[in-house]
């Protein structure tokens, strides 16, 4: 019943979209031809939106959202594939897409930079289908390929300031999440190096890098593109570990947790030590790739492993990874840390006095309800505190908060990474679960735990009540009300009842696949590990 409901409200939240983007323009005073910063969308005015579109929600947010959209199609897939590969291609056409590259991110404002999991989409979508059929889709998947290159350059050219492989981003879609407003200029001047922008483009080299290799089985032109792929990946993760010394760092040793860096104008930088999905975003960008570079592409992996030797810093990464040699299917671990790293930030996201809650991973870790982090700006204080409901700062509109609650996406993202490491790993890598409690489990078992513990948010106890609604018993106790789930946009980071908009499905349709997969596939089946499951 549960993933039933999940599934036909991702199937109910479709609407028509009808936005040119000229023509508002024009209606405004404004001449669509020059783009003036001040004018919301102004340099948007190739943009014409005409199509149905899966919406966050129909009623309150009845637009698109990029990554909304791509997290939407995951769900999606699972009954109606071909609307899924649709609502992808969609965003890359030239009608959508900016002339320079970038994906429009929502109408509030298209220029905002959401975080960029198009192309891990895509590679779900298309492994699902050639899982389920026999036969990928690869007209879909290269035209997605060229157009995602296209924005991965935008990321290169715009979004990395000193050209270091550190990465801004700004907003990257987690409004209310730190100090101060990652879309405006800070009130200290200088910029964010951002932990969380540094691993999505890491993540983004993974899945385009796995794309590349899958389309040059049948068009070798695409290993010299995968090998450019990986040699970004791995200058990425040597800046995200090695860049600079003291607080120029993203990583903080004594934490063990990875932060933004604050730059100042003077040259001088500071963490700003938030304990936020921030630093959890690194984790998520693991992938294992490349089962079958060993066999078709000797030239790729003997491309890889001359770059390793030529570049001490890259080697000394890869030495520290321990992951310069394929496990027993070929393929090669790709992920930004090795594994001390590893258990010191599982550690903390395994914890329940942290980020480990009854229904799924905070957005922040609870050490920060009694210890709030501050930081002084011109006599002025800004605070980041534990708000594991609705959020008490205006900014944003005070509509959205990362700041405790529980977020499908996001979670989803960290099973995924933790499954991947445990086929690397295998059943012997244990750590505690959670923290503190002297269980052991394997990652799978870790997985399957934030899994199940997501989807309890919506099953009823032995009471009828269903986290989900809060206590009320309505929902517990009225026959007609009883077996109605409502999907909200987050959930209580101690509770998990639903906050935001309460019929947004939207990317929380993803209890469809946290209900249905560890059932479907065994400790044993993610050991093997097939392509389409990995992705």
């Amino acid at each position: 019943r549960l993933v039933r409901q999940a599934l036909a409200g991702m199937l109910w939240s479709k609407q028509y979209y009808y936005l040119d983007v000229e023509r508002w323009l024009a209606e405004h005073g404004v001449d669509p031809l020059a783009a003036d910063p001040r004018i919301r969308n102004s340099s948007w005015y190739h943009m014409v939106n005409d199509e149905i579109m899966s919406m966050p929600d129909t009623w309150e947010y009845p637009w698109f959202a990029a990554w909304d959209l791509a997290f939407h199609t995951l769900a999606l897939s699972m009954v109606d594939i071909g609307f899924a590969k649709s609502q992808l291609d969609l965003l890359l056409r030239r009608l959508y897409l900016h002339p320079n590259g970038q994906i429009p991110a929502y109408e509030w404002n298209f220029s905002d930079v959401n975080p960029p999991v198009h192309a891990w989409a895509v590679l779900f979508v298309y492994e699902l289908e050639k899982h389920r059929t026999g036969h990928g889709d690869r007209a879909f998947l290269e035209n997605a390929f060229q157009k995602l290159t296209k924005n991965f350059t935008w990321w290169l050219n715009r979004k990395d300031a000193d050209g270091n492989n550190v990465f801004q981003g700004g907003f990257l879609g987690l409004d209310n999440i730190g100090v101060f407003d990652r879309s405006a200029p800070l009130p200290t001047g200088g910029r964010l190096d951002q932990a969380d922008g540094t691993a999505w483009m890491a993540l983004y080299c993974q899945n385009l890098l796995d794309i590349a290799i899958e389309l040059a089985v049948d068009n070798p032109v695409y290993v010299e593109q995968a090998q450019m792929l990986f040699e970004h990946f791995a200058w990425i993760a040597v800046a995200l570990n090695r860049i600079g010394q003291d607080n120029t760092s993203l990583w903080d040793e004594e934490d063990g947790f990875f932060y933004d860096v604050l730059r100042l104008p003077d040259g001088s930088a500071t963490r700003l030590k938030v304990r936020s999905l921030v630093g959890l975003i690194p984790l998520a960008a693991t992938s294992l790739v490349g089962d079958r570079a060993n066999r078709a592409f000797p030239e790729l992996v003997q491309g890889a492993q001359d770059f390793i030797r030529r570049h001490p810093a890259v080697e000394a990464f890869v030495a520290q990874q321990a992951a310069d040699h394929p496990d027993t299917d070929g393929r090669y671990l790709f992920a930004l840390f090795g594994e001390d790293r590893l258990r010191r930030i599982l550690a903390r996201m395994l914890d329940e006095d942290e980020f480990l809650g009854p229904h799924g991973i905070r957005s922040l870790s609870r050490y920060h309800a009694k210890h709030p982090y501050t930081f002084d700006v011109h006599g002025q204080t800004y605070g980041v505190g534990y708000l594991p409901a609705e959020s008490d700062s205006g900014m944003f509109g005070g509509n959205s908060n990362w700041r405790g609650p529980v977020w499908f996406p996001m979670n989803i993202l960290l099973i995924r990474a933790l499954l991947n490491l445990h086929a690397h790993h295998g059943p012997g890598f244990t750590v505690e679960c959670p923290t503190g409690s002297g269980r052991r489990l394997n990652l799978y078992e870790v997985a399957r735990e934030i899994s199940d513990r997501l989807t309890a948010t919506f099953l009823p106890d032995t009471d009828g009540h269903r986290p989900v609604h809060g206590g009320r018993s309505v929902f517990a106790e009225d026959p007609h009300w009883k077996d109605l789930v409502l999907f909200y946009e987050y959930f209580h980071g101690d509770n998990g009842t639903g906050l935001g908009a309460s019929h947004q499905t939207g990317w929380t349709g993803l209890v469809a696949a946290t209900a249905t997969l560890f059932h479907a596939i065994s400790e044993e089946d993610w050991q093997r590990g097939g392509r389409e499951s990995l992705s």
